[in-house]
């Protein structure tokens, strides 16, 4: 099973029809993974936390509505999904056997909406056990890369692992939908872009001191540290592809990407 990561932009994604990336994720399983995973393991930039922490949920995932001052149409939307408790288990498992710990096991925890908003578009019919997995504040990108090597052998065992963020990831820099993207988005994402497709990993571990426009592009990293987990649980020889580009908002970019290994 391949690992991706996916930039889930504005909540409005759940109904705008205007954004492009709601059509790349509605044909996700036509066109980009045919293969039905056993679970899908969710990295969102939705929940920090103070140590790796997953949500071990017997019976169905709530919906999370961590957004405010959107339509509400989008508060009546759920994603039921089942939970995945064997799949926490064993990601705690991995996680504290790579030495990656402690990991708390949250009992109550739903799901926020880095993870039902863009499920729903590529499994709407929510049958598929989800688990959620958070980033931690005060780590680097390069602890989430080892987080992410920890849960390779995830792959073998048919758990799709979706890194779930956004490329650039700055709400308090949007401008209006449509006009010019703005230069330092552009360069962060191209820059992004290139490093990856060229392999360079470790520049991408050391974004913050490589990348043009890192601290602008992500003033806090929550929203990028989910791409190097989905990264690092690829493997050290993985290819990267990118797999939808789009922008909304003059500096949002939906740019997502498929870590193939080799």
């Amino acid at each position: 099973m391949d690992t991706f990561f996916i930039s889930h932009g504005s909540p409005s994604l759940s109904i705008d029809e205007g954004v492009p990336a709601r059509d790349f994720l509605k044909s996700w399983t036509e066109k980009v993974l045919r293969e039905r995973p056993t679970a899908i393991l969710v990295i969102s930039g939705h929940w920090e936390a103070s140590c790796p922490s997953v949500n071990v949920i017997n019976g169905r995932n709530s919906t999370i509505y961590d957004f405010y001052g959107f339509p509400k149409a989008m508060y009546k939307l759920k994603y039921p999904a089942p939970g995945a408790p064997a799949l926490a288990k064993r990601v705690a498992e991995l996680l504290k056997g790579a030495g990656v710990g402690p990991v708390k096991e949250d009992k109550a925890r739903g799901l926020d909406h880095g993870a039902w908003v863009p499920l729903m578009l590529m499994y709407p019919d929510s049958d598929i056990p989800v688990c959620q997995l958070s980033v931690l504040a005060h780590r680097d990108a390069a602890y989430h890369y080892e987080m992410g090597r920890a849960l390779a052998p995830l792959r073998e065992e048919g758990v799709l692992i979706v890194g779930s963020g956004s490329a650039t990831h700055n709400l308090m820099a949007i401008g209006r939908d449509g006009g010019a993207i703005s230069s330092w988005a552009l360069g962060f994402d191209t820059w992004l872009k290139e490093a990856l497709l060229d392999g360079r990993y470790e520049d991408v571990k050391q974004f913050e001191e490589k990348a043009p426009n890192a601290k602008m592009a992500h003033p806090h990293p929550d929203h990028f540290h989910p791409l190097h987990v989905a990264l690092g649980a690829a493997g050290a020889g993985a290819k990267a592809e990118l797999i939808h580009h789009s922008w909304t908002h003059q500096t949002m970019s939906y740019a997502s990407y498929r870590f193939k290994s080799v």
